[in-house]
């Protein structure tokens, strides 16, 4: 019997699986490289997406490539020397690939230790009411109450029972508008782009108020 194929993905939910392979194997690390390292080969990286996911070495390859260039994730070289017959000793590099500080909030949200969105930036010569709402997101005081809202909604999808997929790729896309909010006048292409995927949430058990009330806020603020 044909084995049936994988439906297609989009290289945003490529990178998405990628980047959550990463942020498990760094949750449950009893090490920092190895076989139960968080830093892992990327010959490894290939055969355990393959086996969880059915991505093909090419899907991880250059979706990974992405991923290190956003700074999502980092690559680490270790160098050996091996000494050859003849007694010439020869340099041998291994590299391995874990997921960063950044790569770990952009899956659970900014916390306590979260480097501030502006940092370095002086705040108040913009003129501008910063404010940190309940999902450590920075955004213009005026957009407060759409703010707050959309950090309920983050909790409220983290919590559920959704798969784990599911959640991150939600998560990123409000992540995507609270990060407009932090503007003046936020790019309304941008915001209404990503409510598209996150009013999805609506599906989500205990989401549906938060998803309505929402619904109304987006709507004053792109129309």
């Amino acid at each position: 019997m044909a084995k049936a194929s994988r439906p297609a993905l989009t290289n945003n939910e490529i990178r998405r699986l990628v980047l959550l392979y990463f942020h498990d194997r760094n949750k449950n690390a009893t090490s920092s490289m190895g076989k139960k390292g968080s830093a892992v080969k990327i010959r490894n990286v290939k055969a355990e997406l393959k086996a969880q996911h059915g991505l093909t070495q090419q899907e991880v390859q250059s979706n990974l490539t992405y991923l290190l260039s956003q700074g999502w994730v980092e690559e680490k070289s270790v160098e050996k020397q091996v000494r050859a017959k003849g007694g010439t000793v020869i340099p041998s590099v291994t590299n391995y690939y874990q997921i960063t500080a950044i790569g770990i909030d952009k899956i659970e949200g900014p916390g306590e230790f979260t480097m501030p969105k502006f940092h370095g930036i002086k705040i108040e010569a913009t003129g501008q009411n910063i404010i940190t709402v309940g999902d450590g997101n920075q955004i213009n005081a005026q957009f407060s109450e759409l703010g707050e809202a959309l950090a309920e909604l983050r909790e409220a999808i983290t919590k559920s029972e959704e798969p784990e997929a599911n959640k991150m790729s939600l998560v990123a896309d409000i992540d995507t508008i609270q990060s407009q909010l932090a503007k003046p006048q936020p790019n309304r292409k941008i915001v209404a782009a990503a409510w598209e995927a996150v009013k999805g949430a609506a599906s989500i058990h205990g989401c549906v108020a938060l998803v309505e009330k929402l619904t109304g806020l987006i709507a004053r603020l792109i129309s």
